[in-house]
C-alpha cells in the first residue's frame, strides 16, 4: 500500500509538468496561494498525528501503549515507518514545491505575494522542524522505556516458568515413584503376610525390585523392615539367622566395603525394624534395625500412625556422600479403611517398607532430559524449619540475579521443600530497546533533512515506477508459472492413476470374493475421489491462468438441474432431507450457454448444502429471471412471492435466512451488454438450504481456495474448501455475480446470476420434446395435489405442468372437494390419511422423502396407492411413473435404449498408441472386455506404419505425449497418408479416413480444440471409463 500510495504522488508530480509555460493537466489554481495551503494542510495533518502519538502514549491504558511500542519490535515494520515517515515528508515538499515553481510562471503579477508565502513556509517549517525533534526525544524515551519493562517482565516470566516447569516435572516423577512403592508395599501385604508359608523370601524380593527398578528411576533402593517386639527378638533372630544390627550414623566409605557383621548389635529397645528383604542394589543393609536410626525412627512411628507415606529429612545416605531422603510406608496384616484410629494402625503394623531417593542424581537425572538445562541454575532445599533450610540439591547461591521459588510438594504434609531457580548469565544489554528507540529518533532527526530534499529528476521517478510495473509483471508471470505447475504436476498424478483406477476396474471383473471385491470397489472409489479433485485443482489452474474457455451450445436447463437432482437424490433420501428444485415459466426451455459448468456450479452449491443439512431439513434450488426478482410482489410466480415474504412457509417448515440479502448488492442484476434484451436473457439462481450456517468470522474467506470455516470443517465433514471458490470463478466468466447470506443455526442461501442466449427449441434441444409421444396422453388431465405446505405444493406444480397436467392444490383432503372429479391424487406423506384414501376413486401417488421397500409393497398391495413417487421429483421419474399407470399402450420404455458398449464395439479392430505400458494394458483391457480386437503400439512411427492405407482398424486411440513422436505429429501424417491415398483412388471406392480419438491425461494443453486441428476425430481424457469410451465410440460405430 505504501508504494502504491508513493507511486500515485508520483505519479501526480509526472503528470502535472509544465512544458513551455503550458500545464500538461486539467488542473488549475482557483487561488496564487493555494498550493501554501495544500502544503500547510499536509503538514498540519502530520504533526498533529505525532503530537496525538505522544499525549495518547501517556493518556491510555499499558496495552494499548504496548500495541503501538510492538510496531516498533519487529525489523521489517521499523523499515516501513521510515519508508512511510520519509516519502510523505518527500513528497509534501516535493508537492508544494513543484505547485508554487508552477504557479510563479503561470502567474508572474503575484511573484511578491508568492515569494512571501514562501518564507513564511520556511519559517514555520523550521518550527515544525524543532517541534518533531523535541516529539522523537520524547517517544524515543519512551519507547525505551516500555520495550526495557517488557524485555524485563518477558525475562522474568520465562525464569519462572522454566522453573515451575521442573518443579512440576520433579514432583510428578517423585508422585508416580512413590505411589509403585506403595503397590510394593501392598505387595509385601499381601504375599508375605497374606501367605502362609509367605510366598516372598529375599531372593524372590530381590530379583522382584531388581526387574521392576525401571518403574522406580528415582529410588536408589527399596527394603522391607519386619515389626518385631523386644519379646519377639530371640526367636527372630534364631529364625533368620543373624543378629539385629545397629544403624551405623557416621560417614562410612563405599557400599562394597559394608559389612553387616561388623556393625554393633542394636540396643534394647521395645520393638525393633531390622531389615529382611531387600533390592540387590541395597542388600547391605539387610539386619540392620531401621528403629536405631532417628531420622528412619522418626519416619516409621509418623507412617504406621498415619497410613500414609512419610519422608525424612535430608541426611547423608548410607555409604554415600550425597544427600537424600527416605520414604516410609507402614505394612499392615489387614486392609485399613480411611477413617481408622492412629492407634488402630499401630496395633495392625507389622511391618515398614521404605525407599531411598538420592536427591543430586534425581534432580541430575531430571533436568538432563531439558533442552534448557544449562540456562538457569537450580538449587533444592528442604524448608521445613524455615530458619535453617537444607540445601539438598544445587552450587551456593549468590543473592544477584532474577531469583524464582517454586513450591514442591512430595505427598507428606509435614516436610516443606522448595526449588530456587536464577538465570545462569547476566543479562545483555536491550539492544531491542535500544535499537528502536535510536532508531525512531534517527528517523525523527532525518525528517527535517528530507522535508528540505527533494528529487529534481522526474525521469527517475519515471524510471522507479518502470521498476515497479516490471516486478509487478514479475509476480503475475510467476503467479501464472504456479498455476501452470499445479497443472503440470496434476497431469503427472492422473497418467499413473489412469492405470490405478483402469487396473482396479478390470479386478473387480474378475472372479473375486465379497471381502476382495469391497477392498477393490473401496480402493477404486478413493482413486475417483483423488481425480475428482485433481479435476478441480485443473479448473482452478485453469481460471487463474485465463485458460478457461466457455461453451455456447444448446441445452435443456430444466433437464440439468434434473440430472443434479438424480445425482444426489440417494445420498438425500439417507438423511431423509428435503430436496426440490423450481424453475419459472418465464424462462425459456432451451438456452444456449454452456451446460458443462452450469451443471458444475449448481452441484458444487448442492453438494455443499447436503453436507451440512442435518436430517428433517431442506434444500431448496430455485430459478427466476433476473427481472422477476426485481419486483417479486408484482410477479404472477406463487413461489416467488410465497419466498420473499415469508420465511417460515418453506419446503421442511424450519424457518430460512432471507435469500434477498444473498444478492441484494449485485450490481448488474438486471444489466444487459451489448446485445439487445430480446436475444440475451440474465437469470437467478439460489440455493437455499436449512443446514448449520457458516461462522460470522469464516464468512469473508469462504470464497478462497482450499479454505474452509475452521480446521474441524475437512475432519467433520470432508471437502478441500475448493468447490465455491471454482464455482465464483465461473460465475465471473459467464458474466455473472455470487453472493451468499448465511446465519449460524439457520441455514445459507447462495445466489449467482448468468447470462444465456435465447434459442428456439427443437426436438434434440429438450427432453419434453423427447418425450412427446409420451407426454402427449397426459395432456389434460387432471391432478389433485394435496399437501399442507404450499411452497412444497407448487413444486409438485411445476413438475405436473411440465407434463401438460392441469393441478389444483388443497392443504388437505377434507378441504377439497374435486378429488372426485380428478384423474390422480397426489398426496404428501406428512398429510396422508390412509383411512380417507379408500374411498378414493382416482389414482393415488403418495409423496414420500424415502421409504422402505417393504413397505412401498405393502401399500401398494393393501391397494391404498396406486404408487409411491420417492422425492426429489424429476421429469423422468413422473414419466416412468405414469406411463406404467396411465398408458395403454404396449408397456415400453419411454427412452430409447441405447446400444450398449459391447454392441458397438464387437468385432472392431482397434489399435492403441501409448508410450507407458501401463496405460497399454489398461486400455487394452477395458475394449477386449467389450468384444474389441485391440493392437497395443508404443509410439508415433510404429502408429504410422500401422495407419498406412489400407489398413484393417476400425479406429485408433491415440496418446498425445510420446517421444520421438508425438500423438499430434503422428494424426497429421496419418490424414497426410490418407489424403493423398484418397486422391489417387477412385471416387467410387469410399472416402478413407480412420477415426482417431485423442487419449490423454494432460487437459489444459491438449483442448478439444488442438486435437482438432491435427485431424483428431474426439478426446477422451484420462483416467477413461465405460461412459467416455461409449461417448467417443458412439458417433463412429453406432450406425455402422
Amino acid at each position: 500500500m505504501i508504494c502504491k500510495w508513493v507511486v500515485s504522488i508520483m505519479s501526480l508530480k509526472s503528470k502535472n509538468c509544465v512544458v513551455n509555460g503550458r500545464w500538461l493537466t486539467s488542473f488549475k489554481m482557483k487561488k496564487g496561494h493555494s498550493g501554501w495551503k495544500l502544503e500547510k494542510m499536509l503538514l498540519f495533518v502530520v504533526a498533529s498525528g505525532l503530537v496525538w502519538l505522544l499525549i495518547e502514549g501517556f493518556n491510555v491504558g499499558k496495552y494499548h501503549v504496548y500495541e503501538v511500542v510492538s510496531s516498533f519490535l519487529e525489523s521489517n515494520q521499523v523499515y516501513l515507518w521510515a519508508i512511510l515517515i520519509m516519502a510523505l515528508g518527500y513528497s509534501v515538499r516535493s508537492l508544494s514545491r513543484t505547485l508554487w515553481k508552477n504557479q510563479k510562471r503561470k502567474v508572474h503579477q503575484k511573484k511578491d505575494e508568492l515569494q512571501g508565502s514562501s518564507r513564511g513556509a520556511g519559517k514555520w517549517m523550521k518550527k515544525l522542524l524543532v517541534l518533531f525533534v523535541l516529539a522523537g526525544v520524547a517517544i524515543s524515551v519512551s519507547i525505551f522505556w516500555y520495550i526495557n519493562s517488557e524485555i524485563n517482565f518477558r525475562r522474568t516470566e520465562t525464569l519462572a516458568n522454566m522453573c515451575d516447569e521442573r518443579a512440576r516435572m520433579l514432583q510428578d516423577q517423585f508422585n508416580v515413584s512413590m505411589n509403585h512403592v506403595h503397590a510394593l508395599a501392598i505387595l509385601v501385604s499381601t504375599f508375605y503376610h497374606g501367605k502362609q508359608p509367605p510366598a516372598i523370601d529375599q531372593k524372590t524380593f530381590g530379583e522382584y525390585t531388581e526387574r521392576t527398578s525401571f518403574e522406580r528411576p528415582l529410588t536408589s533402593g527399596v527394603a522391607y523392615a519386619l515389626r518385631v517386639r523386644h519379646s519377639e527378638r530371640e526367636n527372630f533372630e534364631k529364625k533368620h539367622g543373624f543378629t539385629i544390627k545397629k544403624m551405623e550414623t557416621e560417614d562410612q566409605t563405599l557400599a562394597q566395603d559394608c559389612d553387616p557383621e561388623k556393625l554393633d548389635l542394636s540396643p534394647i529397645h521395645d520393638e525393633y525394624a531390622p531389615v529382611i528383604l531387600s533390592q540387590e542394589t541395597v542388600a547391605h543393609i539387610v539386619s540392620i534395625d531401621m528403629m536405631s536410626g532417628t531420622e528412619d525412627r522418626e519416619n516409621i512411628l509418623r507412617a504406621r500412625s498415619s497410613g500414609k507415606g512419610v519422608l525424612t529429612s535430608p541426611f547423608k545416605l548410607l555409604k554415600s556422600n550425597h544427600l537424600g531422603v527416605v520414604l516410609t510406608f507402614a505394612v499392615y496384616d489387614t486392609h485399613m479403611s480411611q477413617d481408622a484410629t492412629p492407634e488402630q494402625r499401630i496395633n495392625a503394623t507389622v511391618g515398614y517398607l521404605g525407599a531411598s531417593y538420592d536427591v543430586p542424581s534425581l534432580v541430575d537425572k531430571l533436568l538432563h532430559q531439558l533442552a534448557s538445562k544449562q540456562t538457569i541454575v537450580v538449587n533444592v532445599y528442604d524448608t521445613t524449619n524455615i530458619s535453617a533450610a537444607i540445601r539438598m540439591y544445587g552450587p551456593n547461591e549468590t543473592d544477584t540475579g532474577l531469583l524464582h521459588i517454586s513450591s514442591l510438594d512430595f505427598g507428606d504434609p509435614a516436610r516443606k521443600h522448595e526449588m530456587h531457580c536464577r538465570f545462569k548469565n547476566k543479562p545483555s544489554l536491550p539492544w531491542t530497546a535500544i535499537c528502536a528507540s535510536a532508531g525512531e529518533l534517527t528517523i525523527v532527526l532525518l525528517l527535517g533533512h528530507i522535508f528540505y530534499a527533494a528529487i529534481n529528476r522526474i525521469n527517475t521517478v519515471e524510471r522507479d515506477f518502470q521498476e515497479m510495473m516490471e516486478l509487478k509483471h514479475r509476480a503475475e508471470a510467476a503467479d501464472v508459472a504456479k498455476s501452470q505447475f499445479l497443472a503440470t504436476v496434476s497431469h503427472e498424478i492422473r497418467t499413473p492413476m489412469n492405470g490405478v483406477l483402469g487396473m482396479l476396474h478390470m479386478l473387480m471383473d474378475t472372479n473375486l470374493n465379497a471381502k476382495q471385491l469391497d477392498f477393490a470397489q473401496t480402493a477404486h472409489a478413493s482413486g475417483k475421489d483423488l481425480i475428482k479433485l485433481i479435476n478441480e485443482v485443473l479448473d482452478q489452474a485453469k481460471i487463474e491462468s485465463g485458460r478457461l474457455e466457455l461453451e455456447a451450445v444448446p441445452f435443456d436447463l430444466r433437464t440439468i438441474l434434473d440430472n443434479v437432482l438424480s445425482l444426489f437424490s440417494t445420498k438425500s433420501q439417507e438423511k431423509g432431507i428435503e430436496l426440490a428444485v423450481y424453475v419459472s415459466d418465464q424462462l425459456p426451455e432451451v438456452v444456449v450457454g454452456d451446460p458443462g459448468r452450469f451443471r458444475q456450479i449448481i452441484t458444487n452449491l448442492v453438494a455443499n448444502s447436503l453436507k451440512f443439512t442435518h436430517d428433517r431439513g431442506h434444500i431448496f434450488v430455485s430459478v427466476h429471471l433476473a427481472d422477476e426478482v426485481k419486483r417479486p410482489l408484482d410477479s404472477q410466480d406463487e413461489v416467488l412471492k410465497k419466498c420473499y415474504t415469508n420465511f417460515s412457509n418453506t419446503l421442511s417448515g424450519l424457518p430460512v435466512v432471507d435469500r434477498r440479502k444473498s444478492w441484494q448488492n449485485f450490481e448488474k442484476l438486471s444489466a444487459i451488454d451489448s446485445i439487445t434484451h430480446s436475444e440475451k436473457i440474465k437469470i437467478l439462481v439460489t440455493v437455499e438450504d436449512t443446514g448449520v450456517g457458516i461462522p460470522l468470522d469464516a464468512q469473508s474467506r469462504i470464497f478462497m481456495p482450499f479454505m474452509q470455516a475452521d480446521s474441524s470443517t475437512s475432519r467433520n465433514y470432508g471437502g478441500t474448501g475448493i468447490g465455491l471458490s471454482i464455482s465464483k470463478r465461473l460465475v465471473d466468466l459467464m458474466d455473472g455475480e455470487f453472493g451468499f447470506v448465511s446465519e449460524p443455526g439457520t441455514g445459507s442461501a447462495f445466489s449467482f446470476t448468468t447470462v444465456f442466449m435465447k434459442k428456439e427449441p427443437t426436438p434434440v434441444d429438450t427432453v419434453v420434446q423427447q418425450y412427446y409421444p409420451t407426454v402427449s396422453e397426459f395432456r389434460n388431465l387432471k391432478a389433485l395435489v394435496v399437501d399442507h405446505k404450499s411452497i412444497r405444493a407448487e413444486v409438485t406444480r411445476y413438475h405436473l405442468q411440465r407434463m401438460g397436467i392441469f393441478v389444483e392444490i388443497a392443504s388437505s383432503l377434507k378441504t377439497s372437494s374435486d378429488s372426485a372429479h380428478s384423474d390422480m391424487i397426489l398426496i404428501d406423506e406428512e398429510v396422508c390419511d390412509f383411512h380417507t384414501l379408500k374411498e378414493l376413486k382416482p389414482k393415488v401417488f403418495l409423496l414420500a422423502k424415502s421409504i422402505h421397500p417393504t413397505k412401498h409393497n405393502e401399500l401398494k398391495t393393501a391397494n391404498l396407492v396406486t404408487d409411491v413417487l420417492v422425492k426429489p421429483l424429476r421429469f423422468s421419474v413422473l414419466i416412468s411413473c405414469f406411463q406404467e399407470t396411465f398408458t395403454t399402450k404396449d408397456k415400453t420404455r419411454v427412452t430409447r435404449k441405447a446400444p450398449t458398449l459391447g454392441t458397438l464395439l464387437r468385432d472392431k479392430k482397434i489399435l492403441v498408441v501409448d508410450d507407458n505400458v501401463v496405460n497399454r494394458r489398461v486400455a487394452e483391457g477395458a475394449l477386449k472386455k467389450y468384444g474389441a480386437i485391440v493392437t497395443c503400439v508404443d509410439s508415433g512411427k510404429a502408429a504410422l506404419d500401422k495407419l498406412r492405407p489400407p489398413h484393417g482398424f476400425d479406429a485408433c486411440f491415440m496418446d498425445l505425449q510420446m517421444p520421438e513422436m508425438d500423438g499430434f505429429e503422428a494424426t497429421r501424417q496419418i490424414r497426410g497418408l490418407e489424403n493423398r491415398f484418397n486422391e489417387n483412388v477412385k471416387s467410387d471406392v469410399g472416402y478413407w479416413h480412420t477415426p482417431i480419438l485423442a487419449m490423454t491425461a494432460d487437459v489444459i494443453q491438449a483442448t478439444d480444440e488442438e486435437c482438432m486441428k491435427c485431424g483428431m476425430d474426439g478426446y477422451v481424457s484420462k483416467p477413461f471409463e465405460e461412459e467416455q469410451l461409449y461417448s467417443a465410440a458412439a458417433c463412429f460405430f453406432e450406425t455402422g
